[in-house]
């Protein structure tokens, strides 16, 4: 946990914080920068959570964008590594099945301001 937390931390674009919420490490946009969130908490970029045979790597930002989902799932298993993902995580029990410079990529790739756009988008798409 510690390697992959140092990982995303040299990649974290800058106006994320790093927190303990919901139980786990999360990398999240401050209520200070966007308190329209649907449940008066943090958005919710990115979170690193140990479970009891696994530990997990929550990436909200490709989970709220069809394209950049598939987009991942396709260059995690061009890496060779075997994907073992749920809804909005990636599983993995040891640092080797991590493909690291894609999780650096996917951490990089998306500022608090993008993000802000697709939660927005996302939040307005399900109003109607």
């Amino acid at each position: 946990m510690a390697a992959v937390r140092q990982v995303i931390l040299a990649h974290l674009p800058q106006g994320y914080e790093e927190a303990m919420n919901w139980g786990m490490i999360s990398y999240q946009v401050p209520l200070a920068t966007y308190p329209d969130t649907y449940n008066g908490q943090p958005l919710l970029y990115a979170a690193l959570a140990s479970q009891k045979n696994y530990m997990s790597l929550y990436l909200s930002g490709i989970y709220a964008d069809e394209a950049a989902r598939h987009s991942f799932e396709a260059a995690y298993r061009a890496t060779g590594k075997r994907l073992d993902a749920g809804k909005s995580c990636v599983r993995f029990r040891k640092l080797d099945d991590l493909p690291l410079a894609l999780i650096s990529e996917t951490i990089a790739a998306m500022d608090p301001k993008a993000f802000i756009a697709l939660a927005r988008a996302a939040r307005a798409s399900r109003r109607g």
